[in-house]
């Protein structure tokens, strides 16, 4: 039970960090002014805009003086489950 416990963290844990990287690249990719049309583009905004819009619905304050803070609330939220999820598996 504990090492299947330990090797769901440890898929969970490499399923946040690529996640991570994955709002950073659209963060990123964002200032540019990229083609809408691109593959690329279109996977990385399919990816992470359904994401997006949940913050901004839940915390409106997100999304202030024409820039968006969900990007950071997301990436945050991220490092703070990874945390969770590393010290739990730790314990066992």
């Amino acid at each position: 039970m504990d090492i299947l416990f330990g090797s769901v963290a440890t898929v969970l844990v490499m399923l946040l960090k690529a996640y991570f990287w994955v709002v950073l690249i659209a963060c990123i990719i964002s200032f540019v002014q990229p083609d809408p049309y691109n593959p690329f583009v279109r996977t990385l905004r399919a990816l992470t805009e359904p994401v997006f819009y949940r913050i901004r619905k839940w915390l409106p304050f997100t999304y202030a003086g024409g820039l968006d803070f969900s990007p950071v609330v997301v990436m945050l939220a991220i490092e703070l489950l990874e945390q969770i999820i590393v010290r739990t598996a730790a314990r066992f």
